[in-house]
Protein backbone atom coordinates (compact mmCIF):
# COMPACT_ATOMS: atom_id res chain seq x y z
CA UNK A 1 0.00 0.00 0.00
CA UNK A 2 2.89 2.35 0.75
CA UNK A 3 4.33 1.78 -2.74
CA UNK A 4 1.07 2.86 -4.41
CA UNK A 5 0.85 6.04 -2.32
CA UNK A 6 4.47 6.91 -3.12
CA UNK A 7 3.93 6.29 -6.85
CA UNK A 8 0.76 8.41 -6.78
CA UNK A 9 2.56 11.33 -5.07
CA UNK A 10 5.39 11.22 -7.62
CA UNK A 11 2.95 11.09 -10.54
CA UNK A 12 0.97 14.03 -9.14
CA UNK A 13 4.11 16.13 -8.64
CA UNK A 14 5.35 15.31 -12.14
CA UNK A 15 2.02 16.34 -13.69
CA UNK A 16 2.04 19.67 -11.81
CA UNK A 17 5.59 20.38 -12.97
CA UNK A 18 4.73 19.42 -16.55
CA UNK A 19 1.70 21.73 -16.63
CA UNK A 20 3.83 24.61 -15.35
CA UNK A 21 6.55 23.98 -17.91
CA UNK A 22 4.11 23.83 -20.82
CA UNK A 23 2.39 27.15 -20.11
CA UNK A 24 3.55 30.23 -22.01
CA UNK A 25 3.52 33.37 -19.80
CA UNK A 26 4.74 35.59 -22.66
CA UNK A 27 1.77 34.69 -24.81
CA UNK A 28 -0.68 35.41 -22.00
CA UNK A 29 0.96 38.81 -21.37
CA UNK A 30 0.68 39.66 -25.06
CA UNK A 31 -3.00 38.82 -25.39
CA UNK A 32 -5.41 41.72 -25.39
CA UNK A 33 -6.08 44.95 -27.21
CA UNK A 34 -3.18 47.36 -27.75
CA UNK A 35 -3.18 50.90 -29.17
CA UNK A 36 -0.13 52.63 -30.67
CA UNK A 37 1.17 55.80 -29.03
CA UNK A 38 0.14 57.91 -32.04
CA UNK A 39 -3.33 56.30 -32.04
CA UNK A 40 -3.22 55.25 -35.71
CA UNK A 41 -2.83 51.51 -35.20
CA UNK A 42 -4.77 49.10 -33.03
CA UNK A 43 -3.38 45.65 -32.30
CA UNK A 44 -5.52 42.77 -31.09
CA UNK A 45 -3.93 39.50 -30.00
CA UNK A 46 -6.06 36.51 -29.02
CA UNK A 47 -5.36 32.79 -28.64
CA UNK A 48 -5.77 32.21 -32.36
CA UNK A 49 -5.37 35.53 -34.17
CA UNK A 50 -2.98 38.47 -34.51
CA UNK A 51 -4.88 41.46 -35.95
CA UNK A 52 -3.22 44.76 -36.76
CA UNK A 53 -5.83 47.38 -37.67
CA UNK A 54 -4.27 50.32 -39.47
CA UNK A 55 -7.23 50.94 -41.75
CA UNK A 56 -7.86 47.37 -42.87
CA UNK A 57 -8.11 44.67 -40.20
CA UNK A 58 -7.00 41.22 -41.37
CA UNK A 59 -6.70 38.50 -38.69
CA UNK A 60 -3.64 36.30 -39.13
CA UNK A 61 -2.48 33.06 -37.52
CA UNK A 62 0.59 33.40 -35.33
CA UNK A 63 3.09 31.55 -33.18
CA UNK A 64 5.81 32.74 -30.84
CA UNK A 65 9.40 31.53 -30.90
CA UNK A 66 11.72 33.21 -28.40
CA UNK A 67 11.09 36.95 -28.54
CA UNK A 68 9.69 36.89 -32.09
CA UNK A 69 6.07 36.67 -33.24
CA UNK A 70 5.63 34.97 -36.61
CA UNK A 71 2.36 35.65 -38.44
CA UNK A 72 0.90 34.20 -41.61
CA UNK A 73 -2.38 34.66 -43.44
CA UNK A 74 -4.27 31.35 -43.25
CA UNK A 75 -1.03 29.41 -42.71
CA UNK A 76 0.58 30.53 -45.97
CA UNK A 77 4.31 31.17 -46.28
CA UNK A 78 6.32 33.39 -45.96
CA UNK A 79 5.93 34.32 -42.32
CA UNK A 80 5.93 37.96 -41.27
CA UNK A 81 8.07 38.48 -38.18
CA UNK A 82 7.61 40.98 -35.37
CA UNK A 83 10.29 41.26 -32.67
CA UNK A 84 9.21 42.09 -29.11
CA UNK A 85 11.70 44.59 -27.67
CA UNK A 86 9.91 45.34 -24.41
CA UNK A 87 6.86 43.71 -22.83
CA UNK A 88 5.23 44.88 -19.62
CA UNK A 89 1.65 44.68 -18.37
CA UNK A 90 0.58 47.94 -20.05
CA UNK A 91 3.47 48.70 -22.42
CA UNK A 92 4.71 46.91 -25.56
CA UNK A 93 7.48 47.80 -27.99
CA UNK A 94 7.21 45.84 -31.21
CA UNK A 95 9.57 46.01 -34.21
CA UNK A 96 7.79 45.22 -37.44
CA UNK A 97 9.09 43.69 -40.66
CA UNK A 98 10.17 47.14 -41.91
CA UNK A 99 12.54 47.51 -38.88
CA UNK A 100 10.50 50.32 -37.34
CA UNK A 101 9.77 50.04 -33.62
CA UNK A 102 6.21 50.96 -32.59
CA UNK A 103 5.18 51.54 -28.98
CA UNK A 104 1.80 50.24 -27.85
CA UNK A 105 -0.16 50.66 -24.64
CA UNK A 106 -3.35 49.11 -23.30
Amino acid sequence: MKKYALIFVHAACASVLLMGACSNPVKSKLQGKWRSKDGNTQLSITDNAFTMDDGEAVPEDYFIKGDTIFTSFQGNLPYTSFVVHKLEDHHLELMGPDSVTVEYSR
